[in-house]
Order: structure tokens, then sequence, then C-alpha cells
């Protein structure tokens, strides 16, 4: 495993400490042209270099080079102002996925996962998060439509999808503390969301909103331990 930890190392250094968030914006607007997105591969070869410091894997810091410009000119071609957080975590991934890659081919390591997505567990598991990220989040927006509009939220006061995102890392919480049989986290998640709802329902003194809010959060919690319980009943069978 120390070779995979030099390996992302040696990548967080080279994405989020060497380099400045001019660099980003210039090869935004440059792409190839800029001089800066060549300097950058460079650094996580050198870097990649110094920390495996073995000159029997000569190669893999040329390989490091070759595989994160690719996956970095992809973001860049491909992301445009909306979808620029989800070309971020997708590049993210891309890097790490090819990283383990790397590490399999230096440890000629053979994985075997065929197991683990035949394991009825792990099945459950990936059901059960995407019902608490996807599958509920339409739910709600559904079942709360016509209250939605009832209110008419100004929503200049509020940053946008904020809620749906807040939603999707709250049912998150739940569904794990779930799995993990921590009831009392679920509790404590709960009072720590009502305290910070407190002070938007004592300004508003509108009986409506309370409502909306409290019957949108306990649905939001009953389909995260819904979801939870549901892992937990088909990994006892």
């Amino acid at each position: 495993m120390i070779i995979l930890l030099k390996l992302l190392l040696a990548h967080l250094i080279g994405d989020f400490v060497l380099q400045p968030s001019s660099w980003v914006q210039e090869k935004e607007q440059l792409k190839v042209r800029s001089w800066k997105l060549y300097l950058h591969f460079l650094i996580h070869g050198l870097l990649t270099a110094i920390l495996l410091f073995d000159k029997a894997l000569w190669y893999i810091p040329i390989l490091v080079v070759i595989l994160h410009g690719a996956i970095d000119l992809l973001k860049i071609y491909s992301q445009t102002g909306k979808n620029r957080v989800f070309w971020f975590i997708l590049d993210q991934c891309l890097h790490v996925l090819s990283l383990i890659g790397i590490w399999l081919v230096i440890t000629q390591k053979t994985p075997d996962i065929l197991p683990l997505f035949s394991s009825v567990y792990f099945l459950a598991i990936v059901t059960g998060l995407l019902f608490v990220t996807q599958v509920s989040a339409l739910l709600l927006q559904v079942l709360l439509k016509n209250w939605s509009k009832e209110l008419d939220l100004p929503k200049k006061y509020s940053l946008q999808q904020a809620g749906k995102y807040i939603g999707i890392l709250e049912r998150l919480f739940v569904f794990t503390f779930v799995l993990l049989g921590k009831w009392e986290a679920v509790g404590f998640l709960l009072t720590a969301k009502s305290v910070f709802r407190f002070s938007d329902l004592s300004r508003s003194k509108d009986r409506k909103l309370t409502e909306y809010i409290l019957v949108g959060t306990l649905l939001s919690f009953a389909l995260a331990i819904s979801a939870g319980l549901f892992v937990n009943w088909v990994s006892k069978i």
C-alpha cells in the first residue's frame, strides 16, 4: 500500500498545493496554448519520481504524466460554466482510478471484483444510496410540489439548488447512521437541523412555512431510515 499512498500523495500535492488558481484559469482559457498546462503535467511526473525514488520504476512518472494530461484535457474541453462541479468531481475520480490502475501494474495484482458485485450486501447498499440521493429527491419534489407553489418563496433569498444538496447530504448521513446502528446520531442530526431552522421559523411567523419544513424534514428522514432498514434486513436474509 505504500506505493499507492505515494502516488496519491503526489497527486494531491500536484493538484491542490502546487497549482495556483491563476494556473487553472489560464488553462481553461488558453487550453493547449497554455504553457502552464504542460508545466502542471511535468510537476506531477516529477513529484511521482521523487516520492517513488526507484530507478526500476522509471516508466511510472511518464505514465502518470500521460494519463494525467489526457484526463485534464478531457475536462478542459468538456466542461462548461454550468457543469464545472460535475467535471471537477469526475476529473478527480478518474485521476484516482488511473493511479489505482498504475499501482496494480506495479504490484502485478489482479483484482477480483466479481465477488464484490455478486455480494447481496454490496448491491443492497448501492441500491440504497441511489434511493436516498436521486429517487428520494424526486419523490420529495413531487410530494411537496403543490405546497411549495402555495408558499411561493422568493428564490433570491436562497442559494441555487442548495436545499436539494442539503437534503441529499442529510439523507446520506441518516442512511449511514442506520446501517451502523447509531440511532442516537439520527436524533442528534434531527435536533441540529431543528435548531438551525428555528431562527427562520421564528422570523417568518408563517404557519404554512413551519408545516412545510416539518413535513419535508420528516419525509426526508423517513425515506433515509427506510432505506437503511431495508439494507440491514436484506443483509440478514
